[in-house]
């Protein structure tokens, strides 16, 4: 059978004054031309042509100045992809008053060349030469305008700027000068006046007063778990579907309210070192993904009083929740709600799992599965696809045995709301996290690297193709259950686990809990953008993720199940990032309860790191040195690996993102592999000598006696560390 040739090409790149294209050889359909009598024999030779090739470029790098005069096609045509690249991703390497000043200065060059005689090369009373044929000017600056209005629309947040507006005002200005009629005249004047109406209105002493007033009433509300007169609600009492509802509506309104490019890993993973509302939008998403887990906490350890079999009705209630959101199609609050049941306190509780039946236990395990970590998170991925603008629920895995009978009931009720989607937002950041680090900002002569922002604009892409489909979100708020939801005591996490304890006493167990403890996890907090550890639980958390999971059971336990979190995950055209964690635990997988769960594997085995490329690595790299580590944990930091790259070039990377000072040459390299280490000589090549079947985490240490000859060997029974990866935000 034969295929049909590809229609593009890379022929190479091209360089030029300030930019680099790369260029394609597109085969197009060959358009005839025109014929004139006197024409009319020469073109018979070229009759039979059907097909024929062009030249297409693109962007690959360029100064901004280069940037911004790609906004529009040689032709003079508005550039609609590069304009929605450029737009959404330019903060990473400027600002909205130096590109707003290109803009006008490229538009008044363009006009002043416009009205000038076709020979001259230049604007009069300007030094700028325009490339751009003196008969093109004029679609030139259209696409210029079209290109405002876009900005306009979609990001008035970038001129959000009060009191005084000054990139607004400009703007203004400059139509008010040089298009006082238009339509991007009266766009910027109509949105200047109503943000300005808007800041007067926050500003209003009387809307102070009127707010202020209505907290002072809300004080005074009874609450829901004392014994006041108002009880609407006990938790066992609020049915599935409601809490679900109620979770999804919040849920909805934080979701719709992201600011897309503030989930870049510029952005994101950078949060403490700037404005500190740079990822506000982001920030209130975590704040409710760990509001959820907490209270899965909360409401199954506050009373130690509970018997084990009433505390695992509480369990099986979350599950039913938990199935709800599947159907709601909410997949934050439901990994919430993984994570919290499979936090320590919660998971080592062996009596009461072994209380929750049979079914229960299974359905956990098939909600548990859609966030597995397996084949770059593939199965939630595929949801994501599958379902993200579909109206309900519809996919299942091949091994589930619950969910399909309940996606089944769903697909034939005819009276069924039609959903939009809620994804766990933490994928997206690792995505953006991992570009970010993967790739440099600029190449060569410090041009900015703008396939860079071609790939972090496919995921942001995703994000708000999501955020349009929420608007299928329709449902009512209710009062009630947010004075619950408020009232419901939150926990640290060492409370939590003082509770469980309590609940379940640690016996025999007690050395092993206790390191259990030590090392538990929970993810990031906001103000720490690589890891957080227990002790500072007071603090927002990041999405409450455990990757080893561990319950103080008997190694005799029948029936056991390895639990892993997963906490990494990326588009499926990039590999995962992943931060890992060193720490003194003592076992390496988790126990659930008898009968708590089936004896099916969560975590498969290995399979081939998908950092691996064809160009490069991503690696891993911690330092073995007390100074980087926090309470036991050792920080790792993803680091680009080329296939050119030797030891000591590579040891100095680490040093540089470790931020410590140093001989390169004063140090060893070495990859963590099952059965020991691996010691990499100082002359070697490491993309060629590294092992690719295993992780690629690797250490960075002090030069021993004999290192470049040696390669180090642990007996596995005695090494008892673990690994634990969190994600990155």
């Amino acid at each position: 059978m034969s295929t049909e040739a590809p229609t593009w090409r890379l022929w190479g790149e091209e360089k030029c004054d300030g930019a680099i294209y790369t260029v394609y050889l597109k085969k197009v359909r060959y358009h005839h031309p025109s014929r004139s009598i006197t024409q009319e024999n020469d073109d018979d030779e070229i009759s039979h042509l059907e097909w024929e090739t062009v030249r297409v470029r693109f962007l690959k790098a360029g100064t901004l100045e280069r940037l911004v005069e790609s906004l529009a096609s040689d032709t003079g045509e508005l550039e609609s992809t590069f304009v929605n690249v450029f737009l959404a991703t330019y903060r990473t390497f400027s600002s909205t008053r130096q590109v707003l000043n290109l803009i006008i200065d490229r538009y008044l060059a363009l006009q002043a060349f416009a009205s000038s005689s076709p020979s001259s090369s230049s604007p009069p009373n300007c030094n700028k030469k325009i490339s751009v044929p003196h008969h093109l000017c004029e679609d030139h600056m259209k696409a210029l305008r079209l290109t405002l209005q876009v900005w306009l629309d979609g990001y008035p947040e970038d001129f959000r700027d009060p009191p005084d507006f000054p990139c607004l005002q400009q703007l203004k200005d400059f139509t008010s000068e040089n298009l006082p009629d238009s339509d991007l005249h009266i766009k910027v004047s109509h949105k200047l006046e109503k943000m300005k109406r808007e800041h007067d209105i926050k500003g209003s002493p009387m809307l102070d007063k009127i707010l202020s007033c209505g907290d002072e009433m809300r004080v005074h509300c009874p609450s829901p778990m004392t014994n006041g007169t108002h009880h609407p609600y006990d938790f066992q009492d609020i049915p599935d579907s409601t809490f679900a509802q109620q979770l999804t509506r919040m849920d909805t309104v934080l979701f719709k309210g992201v600011i897309a490019h503030q989930c870049l890993g510029s952005v994101w993973s950078r949060r403490d070192r700037g404005r500190g509302d740079a990822s506000a939008s982001v920030a209130a998403t975590v704040e409710q993904f760990n509001a959820v887990s907490f209270r899965v906490q909360s409401t199954i350890l506050v009373d130690t009083e509970l018997k084990p079999s009433q505390r695992a009705r509480l369990i099986t209630k979350w599950i039913d929740i938990a199935q709800e959101l599947r159907m709601h199609k909410n997949f934050s609050s439901l990994k919430a709600i993984i994570s919290g049941l499979q936090s320590n306190p919660i998971y080592r509780l062996k009596k009461t799992w072994g209380a929750v039946i049979k079914d229960k236990a299974e359905l956990f395990e098939e909600l548990a599965r859609i966030f597995s970590e397996e084949n770059n998170q593939l199965n939630q991925r595929e949801l994501l696809m599958k379902e993200g603008t579909a109206k309900h629920a519809q996919t299942a895995h091949a091994n589930d045995r619950h969910l399909p009978k309940a996606l089944e009931k769903l697909a034939t009720n005819p009276l069924a709301t039609s959903y939009g989607t809620i994804p766990y937002l933490g994928t997206f950041l690792t995505d953006l996290t991992m570009i970010d680090t993967a790739i440099p900002d600029t190449v060569a002569d410090g041009l900015i690297n703008f396939d860079k922002k071609r790939k972090e604009f496919e995921v942001l892409a995703q994000i708000r193709l999501l955020q349009g489909a929420a608007n299928a979100y329709q449902m009512e708020r209710d009062e009630q259950f947010e004075r619950w939801w408020e009232s419901v005591l939150v926990l640290d996490d060492k409370e939590a686990w003082r509770l469980s304890c309590q609940i379940e006493p640690q016996g025999s167990s007690s050395t092993r809990e206790g390191k259990i403890r030590k090392r538990a996890q929970y993810g990031h907090r906001k103000n720490d953008s690589i890891a957080s550890t227990s002790s500072g639980s007071s603090s927002s958390q990041f999405f409450f993720d455990n990757d080893s999971l561990c319950s103080p059971l008997s190694h005799n336990d029948s029936c056991s199940l390895e639990r892993k979190m997963s906490t990494s995950s990326s588009s499926s055209s990039l590999p995962s990032l992943d931060v890992s964690v060193h720490s003194g635990g003592t076992t390496t997988s988790g126990r659930t309860p008898d009968r708590s769960v089936s004896t099916t594997q969560l975590n498969q085995p290995h399979q081939a790191s998908p950092y691996i490329t064809p160009d490069f690595y991503i690696i891993r790299v911690s330092i073995e040195s007390s100074a980087h580590e926090i309470e036991g944990v050792n920080l790792y930091k993803s680091i680009m690996l080329s296939n050119s790259e030797r030891t000591i070039s590579v040891i100095r990377k680490a040093m540089e993102k470790h931020g410590f000072e140093g001989n390169p040459e004063d140090y060893t390299l070495a990859q963590f592999l099952p059965d020991g280490e691996m010691l990499l000589p100082s002359s070697a090549n490491v993309y060629y000598a590294i092992n690719t079947q295993h992780d690629l985490n690797f250490v960075l240490r002090r030069r021993r006696h004999g290192d470049d000859t040696t390669i180090i060997r642990r007996n596995p029974a005695k090494d008892h560390k673990v690994r634990k990866k969190l994600l990155v935000t």
